[in-house]
């Protein structure tokens, strides 16, 4: 057809949310450490315009939390030439200990989430 396949997009989504976490200072692996997990329990996806192998393409992540134990992350994707829209859409991840059970964020993951600028 033409395009990227369509489960690539949530491919994409989890870059974004690994550099999103990354470029605020806390890598993904450091967060787990730390005994924060963020299981996925929604995904919602957008397709808004075509990409093929070898196109460039940009990336917008922003995260922030909702409810009591949610993180959810908003993600937009354009062609990096022209800014053609590809995909949009976001992630909703409970925030767990290691066994799975759900937590409030810790106090450095309402901090972290709170008013950063998108990446």
């Amino acid at each position: 057809m033409g395009t990227f396949y369509n489960s690539r997009a949530l491919e994409w989504f989890e870059c974004g949310r690994t550099e999103l976490l990354r470029a605020a200072g806390l890598p993904y692996a450091e967060m787990e450490r730390r005994g924060a997990f963020l299981p996925v329990v929604e995904a919602h996806v957008e397709y808004r315009g075509r990409a093929r192998y070898d196109d460039l393409l940009k990336m917008t992540s922003t995260g922030s939390l909702v409810g009591k134990a949610r993180v959810r992350v908003d993600v937009d994707i354009v062609q990096a030439e022209g800014a053609a829209p590809v995909a949009r859409g976001y992630t909703t991840h409970a925030v767990t200990n290691s066994s799975g059970k759900p937590i409030r964020p810790p106090s450095w993951m309402v901090t972290l989430f709170a008013n950063k600028p998108p990446r």
